[in-house]
């Protein structure tokens, strides 16, 4: 299964940019998708995904800044970053889950520099 992330790159702190990750149609439709983040040295982590029941559940540190959104004409998921830190910088994941299955996306970094 190919989850396929784009819209990485490098911003001034401040600034924004938007994630955008395709799944197939029948991996779209079935499972929870979410973005995830991992810096150097650090964990893999939650940014923001969709529940089973269609809300959203975001991490602390990106509430208010961080938003997204599904377009489910175009099996698309995406990530809009705002006020984007020093902090935000890392490497991110598009990720589709259900059950105990997760499928990932190849990763897309942003950089964010002060």
């Amino acid at each position: 299964v190919q989850l396929q992330a784009s819209g990485g790159g490098l911003v001034q702190a401040g600034g924004s940019l938007r994630l955008s990750c395709t799944a197939p149609g029948n991996i779209f439709s079935t499972h929870r998708m979410g973005w995830y983040r991992q810096a150097p040295g650090k964990q893999r982590e939650l940014v923001a995904a969709f529940t089973s029941f269609g809300t959203t559940n975001y991490a602390e540190s990106v509430k208010g800044r961080f938003t997204i959104s599904r377009d489910n004409a175009k099996n698309t998921v995406y990530l809009q970053m705002n006020s984007l830190k020093p902090g935000d910088t890392a490497v991110y994941y598009c990720a589709a889950t259900r059950m105990m299955q997760t499928y990932w996306g190849q990763g897309t970094q942003v950089t964010v520099s002060s």
